[in-house]
């Protein structure tokens, strides 16, 4: 019965549709049959829960209409739809699902800290118009923090308290606390903050990190250590590769293989070190009976 009250020519003639069939790719069945899918979710929305609204990107606004057509012819009831302006990444792209950069609020898929980080990335551009859209901030603090970010552009002042802004109101102010940890033990190689850190704020910043536990054993050297957790080959390029200064604990390069490894340096108070070789390959090891 809906199939009947949708015409092909409107359909035809949305610019989604008109710009999908002028491309290399063309348009397949399935997606040229998705606003009448979307059209019928909203009329089934509006018959069984009283939806009368429909709220959607810009990207939305031909799948939108056709609910709208679908919903008033069918039902003679006014109903309405709203779009609004995508938010786009540094390089244009829509954010979501199907494009892979989607930002969650839920903690299991980004975390304190990667939320916090990718506003801290915004550039000047686009930072102004993301306090008016993401933070209660009013518009004349707004306006100063602007202000003073034009006299001392290298403090990152707006894309800071955009960060704190909107993590606190996720993930509350612990949450914010975590995302400050975790980039302090990250980017400054604070070992306080390293020491502070849960399970699981390492885990969450270091989610692709292999993780060891190891006992701690007399005269352990920092080569047993590398060894044991697998970070680096076998024989002489493995000690090669401490020797020439790409191995780290702690935030410290080692360049000793033989440095036997102490309390409160190579392990810290919380019982963990964590392992670096060369740039990106993060090693968590948590020693058992200190």
């Amino acid at each position: 019965g809906a199939g009947a009250r949708l015409r092909m020519g409107t359909l035809l003639s949305r610019q989604s549709c008109q710009a999908r069939l002028r491309s290399a790719e063309g348009m397949s069945l399935a997606e040229f049959l998705y606003p009448a899918l979307q059209a019928y979710d909203f009329l089934h929305l509006h018959r069984h829960r009283g939806c009368r609204i429909q709220l959607g990107g810009h990207d939305q606004m031909g799948n939108i209409m056709s609910g709208y057509e679908l919903v008033t012819k069918t039902t003679g009831t006014d109903v309405f739809g709203i779009t609004v302006p995508l938010i786009t990444s540094t390089t244009g792209d829509k954010l979501g699902k199907t494009a892979g950069n989607a930002v969650w609020l839920n903690r299991d898929k980004t975390s304190p800290f990667e939320l916090y980080q990718f506003f801290v990335r915004q550039q000047d551009n686009i930072v102004e118009k993301y306090l008016k859209l993401f933070t209660f901030l009013p518009l004349e603090e707004i306006a100063h923090i602007m202000e003073m970010h034009t006299k001392e552009p290298e403090k990152w002042g707006p894309q800071k308290r955009l960060a704190a802004e909107v993590t606190k109101l996720v993930h509350g102010r612990e949450g914010l606390e975590s995302a400050k940890r975790c980039t302090k033990a990250l980017y400054y190689s604070s070992v306080e903050a390293l020491e502070e850190m849960s399970d699981l704020e390492l885990q969450e910043l270091f989610r692709q990190a292999p993780s060891a536990e190891l006992m701690l054993e007399p005269g352990m050297t920092v080569l047993d250590l590398c060894r044991k957790a697998n970070a680096i080959p076998d024989g002489p390029s493995g000690y090669q590769k401490i020797t020439d200064g790409g191995v780290s604990i702690n935030g410290t390069r080692v360049t000793n293989p033989e440095a036997v490894l102490i309390l409160g340096q190579h392990i810290l108070k919380n019982g963990v070190s964590l392992l670096r070789v060369g740039k990106k390959n993060y090693y968590i090891i948590k020693w058992l009976q200190l």
